[in-house]
This record gives C-alpha cells, sequence and structure tokens, in this order.
C-alpha cells in the first residue's frame, strides 16, 4: 500500500457516509462508526487497505454507553483505530472474529469485565474473572464498586431491571449482595488486586523502558 494517511481517510470517507475518519498524528488514524454496517467497514480495512492485524481491543465505559475500539496495524506503520459505539440500555454488538481471527479474546474480556453481549462468541467462558466472581458485577463499568473480602455483604454489582424493565436495585447507586459466599467475595477481591498488580506492572514496564531508551542514547 503505497496510501498516505490522508489518502487513507479520504478513501474511507468517501466509501462509507455513516463513519468519520480522520487523521489525529503521523501513522495514527481513527475512525468512528454506528454499530449497523460496522463489520462491513472492518472488512473493507482488513481486505481492501490490508490493516490485517488486529493489535488490541479497548472496552470503555464512557459514561453515555460502551465503546469498543479495534485497533489495527498495516505492515507500514499505520494504525488505524475503529470505534464502534452502544448506548447504556442497549449494550449490543456483533463479533469482529471472523474478519480478525483473535479476536474473540479480547471481545470476551470486553464482554465479562463491561457486562455487554457480543453475538457470535462463546456463552459460557467468563474469561478473564476468577472462579466465584459474583455474577452481574463488571469491574470495569464506572459505577462499579470494588468488592472486600472477609464482609457479609459487598458492593460491586450494577443495578439490575427485573423481567418487566424496572429496576429491583435498592436506593443506592450499587446492588448489595445479601449472604454472599465468602469465597466469592474473596475471589472478587483478588481479581481487583490482580487488576491492580497488572496497571502497576505495565507503569513499572514504561518507566523501565525509558530509563533503557536513555541509558542507550548517553
Amino acid at each position: 500500500m503505497s496510501y498516505s494517511e490522508e489518502e487513507i481517510v479520504k478513501i474511507l470517507n468517501d466509501r462509507f457516509d455513516s463513519i468519520t475518519a480522520s487523521v489525529k498524528r503521523p501513522r495514527r488514524l481513527w475512525l468512528d462508526s454506528p454499530r449497523e454496517g460496522f463489520l462491513d467497514v472492518l472488512t473493507y480495512i482488513h481486505d481492501d487497505l490490508d490493516f490485517i492485524l488486529l493489535c488490541t481491543m479497548t472496552g470503555i465505559d464512557d459514561g453515555d454507553g460502551y465503546r469498543l475500539i479495534y485497533h489495527l496495524s498495516h505492515d507500514c506503520g499505520f494504525i488505524l483505530s475503529a470505534a464502534v459505539h452502544a448506548p447504556h440500555e442497549n449494550p449490543v454488538f456483533d463479533t469482529a472474529s471472523d474478519i480478525y481471527k483473535g479476536g474473540v479474546l479480547f471481545e470476551l474480556e470486553a464482554r465479562n469485565l463491561l457486562g455487554l453481549t457480543i453475538l457470535g462468541i462463546p456463552e459460557d467462558i467468563r474469561y478473564p474473572l476468577p472462579d466465584g466472581w459474583p455474577e452481574g458485577s463488571y469491574p470495569l463499568r464506572k459505577d462499579w464498586v470494588a468488592p472486600q473480602a472477609g464482609k457479609d455483604k459487598a458492593e460491586g454489582v450494577a443495578p439490575e431491571g427485573d423481567a418487566s424493565g424496572s429496576s429491583t436495585a435498592p436506593a443506592s447507586d450499587t446492588t448489595i449482595i445479601s449472604n454472599a459466599p465468602t469465597a466469592s467475595v474473596a475471589a472478587a477481591a483478588t481479581a481487583a488486586n490482580y487488576v491492580a498488580g497488572i496497571d502497576a506492572a505495565v507503569k513499572n514496564t514504561t518507566v523501565t523502558t525509558t530509563k533503557t531508551k536513555e541509558n542507550d542514547n548517553a
């Protein structure tokens, strides 16, 4: 591919009326798409523009809804981040794993950590949550509160509606799990610590990498 960043953006915007593509900085492109037609956009990006590698995927509760961002790379060094949005009241997406085969792992993480519905991925896998993690507790939601080990009651479950659509949550922002099994609460707390450990490790790796580069340039 011999296209520049600006040419790729123009090609995408001309071909798909419903999307907005832009250049964020050199070699970094951004695309916003509605759910309808998003897989068609990804298919074109993969097959015609040769962004054949899914580097990773980001799942976000942005306050107004949920956003999935597929970070795609080309062998020329360009990274294209393709974002699709769903409202809080209908957090349903289609899987992109038929286009990007390894994407199912990222989509499982997004589903189980944010409480999304992603059509086309296995329904019985709770990766990366540990055994005993409380049902309905989604740690990447903005309204989630980390459970505490050793307590009879744990906060951390987002309010859920009953079959009629009315809320069964108490007056507080989160539902209380009454008489939650200690093992489940402990597992939830362990997972929360695990996530915090990953964050610390990433920050430490970033610092180490920076220092290494500085030493190499010295």
